[in-house]
């Protein structure tokens, strides 16, 4: 089966980044990152809820269009540093909860082609699910780069990859 869905001469954002270098339209910079190890990175996302601010993706540094092939001990290495984003967050924004997702193919919502699973953090009644496409925006480099340094403080140390 097929499930390559980036269009020919896709420049991937996300792989730019794991190179250290900022997307071709400017939303992510390595400011933003908040976690790096030869796996994975982790980085505030460019598009945010105005209640759940701090939406943070984790993502392997080696392209993997979505869940399907991507290798397990790289899906591992996503959770580990997921649990430990979550943690973060706890800690630097008193979030009543967390929620992860994750995208897959055209149907599945996926709008980057490259696997990323979300970890955003969650308040009691905030209605994200029911508002979240219709409230969310395009945050400002500065506001994603204090966020990144605010959970990057709080971000436990892991064993590296």
């Amino acid at each position: 089966m097929d499930f390559h869905h980036a269009p020919d001469g896709y420049r991937c954002p996300f792989c730019l980044l794991a190179q250290g270098l900022a997307d071709d339209k400017g939303w992510s910079t390595p400011d933003h990152v908040v976690y790096r190890d030869d796996l994975v990175y982790a980085m505030i996302a460019s598009h945010q809820s105005p209640v759940n601010a701090g939406n943070t993706l984790v993502i392997p540094t080696t392209h993997y269009e979505n869940l399907y092939v991507l290798p397990a001990d790289v899906g591992t290495r996503i959770h580990l540093v997921a649990q430990a984003v979550a943690l973060a967050m706890k800690a630097a924004w008193s979030c009543d909860g967390v929620s992860t997702r994750q995208h897959n193919e055209p149907a599945g919502n996926q709008d980057v082609w490259h696997y990323h699973l979300h970890v955003t953090p969650r308040y009691s009644g905030d209605d994200f699910y029911a508002t979240y496409l219709q409230r969310r925006f395009l945050m400002p480099t500065e506001q994603r780069a204090e966020l990144a340094a605010q959970l990057r403080s709080q971000m436990p140390n892991l064993p590296r990859a």
